[in-house]
């Protein structure tokens, strides 16, 4: 059961044409049957008032059905997605050969005793 009584709701990802993942998907609060898309760079703050209010850097507010923790986890999840596939296209990391350490003289100092006075 979720916290308002109702059957759990699971944020998903939204997967664009080219098969990578555009928005997360959440519900209104009120309105399960009716998902909506949310782009996570927008989100601005996500609050439990004791609902999830989820605040816009256009200053609109969205009342969701999932807790913060679940929208947390499908923003996490989004932006895993999104360094996964940019890794993918650059291609694997390119390992350098370990650096020699430069030949180094021994210390050219001498010990100078002082002068009677």
């Amino acid at each position: 059961m979720g916290r308002r009584g109702k059957s759990r709701l699971i944020p998903r990802l939204m997967l664009n044409g080219y098969g990578g993942v555009s928005m997360i998907t959440l519900n209104r609060l009120g309105h399960n049957d009716e998902p909506f898309h949310l782009n996570t760079d927008m989100i601005v703050t996500v609050e439990s008032t004791p609902d999830t209010v989820i605040t816009l850097a256009t200053g609109a507010k969205v009342v969701v059905a999932e807790t913060p923790a679940e929208v947390a986890a499908a923003v996490r999840a989004y932006r895993a997605e999104v360094l996964g596939e940019a890794l993918k296209r650059r291609g694997a990391p390119q390992r350098q050969p370990p650096v020699a350490p430069l030949p180094r003289e021994p210390p050219r100092l001498s010990a100078v005793e002082d002068e009677p006075r």
